[in-house]
């Protein structure tokens, strides 16, 4: 695994029930610093209630520590403070608003201007402001190749161009793990090729640890460094990608039978979508 092999993030025993029905049961992995580690599985499997109680949308049973603290208790605002940021698999971008305006948003948890200071743009406010400016226009936007759109409206841009937005104002939250939720879904081989390598530069130039689910298994077994396999709410397999392809139980879980071959099959053909 990528990184020191420490942790940053740890998933310890979530159980979360709707009603009569578990959507996860005693999930426990680690996300060690620096390292893409990503959660795939069937539709169904949990994937998503998983993110929303890592993130703090849902209040399971058992512990989620980040950087060694207990966080299940501190609201999302909370989390994305101390360095939890996410993406969402349905864009969720103000598409009345500019890229630039959007992108800005994502700092808002790490602002210390007061009310005052805002209304009447004093000097704090200016401060922060012009520093935003910087961090995003210089930065993000650079690193994401988006200027050319930066003052245009989100609701104006194509699918593609709006989930690198989202990604964006992610990364101005300043994330130490950024959540990315089915970052390539409904994306075009081109597309999913500029993401992949934009989270694979984010890990490598900004040192951010990713925790991703997605669909794309191509993608998934090329660039990660450690992959948890979740099947009705439970973990059937975790470790590196190679012996996670070897596992009958991912195979029966996607296959409906444990034939590692026919899994390895469906895999390259994902892998040559991708390439």
């Amino acid at each position: 695994m990528a990184g020191d092999g420490t942790p940053i993030l740890e998933v310890d025993a979530l159980t979360l029930a709707f009603g009569g029905v578990r959507a996860l049961s005693g999930v426990t992995f680690p996300v060690a610093r620096g390292s893409i580690t990503s959660v795939i599985g069937p539709n169904g499997a949990g994937k998503t209630s998983l993110f929303n109680s890592i993130s703090g949308f849902y209040r399971p049973q058992g512990s989620v520590r980040f950087e060694g603290q207990s966080i299940e208790r501190l609201a999302p605002p909370k989390r994305a403070k101390l360095g939890l940021a996410r993406t969402f698999q349905n864009i969720a971008l103000f598409r009345g608003m500019t890229v630039l305006d959007n992108i800005k948003l994502g700092r808002h948890a790490h602002m210390r201007t007061g009310v005052l200071d805002a209304l009447f743009y004093l000097g704090r406010a200016r401060r922060e402001e012009m520093e935003l400016r910087r961090d995003v226009e210089e930065r993000i936007i650079d690193f994401l190749e988006i200027d050319h759109i930066r003052k245009a409206p989100v609701g104006s841009l194509p699918y593609g161009l709006q989930k690198r937005v989202e990604l964006a104002r992610a990364l101005a939250m300043r994330p130490k793990v950024l959540m990315l939720d089915e970052p390539v879904a409904g994306m075009n081989r081109e597309e999913t090729e500029d993401m992949a390598r934009f989270i694979l530069d984010v890990r490598e130039e900004w040192g951010v640890t990713v925790l991703m689910v997605e669909h794309d298994m191509g993608m998934v077994m090329d660039i990660s460094d450690h992959v948890v396999v979740l099947n009705f709410g439970q973990v059937i397999a975790q470790g590196l990608p190679r012996d996670v392809q070897a596992d009958p139980q991912v195979a029966a879980a996607y296959l409906g039978s444990g034939n590692v071959d026919d899994l390895r099959a469906k895999l390259g053909a994902d892998a040559r979508k991708v390439a």
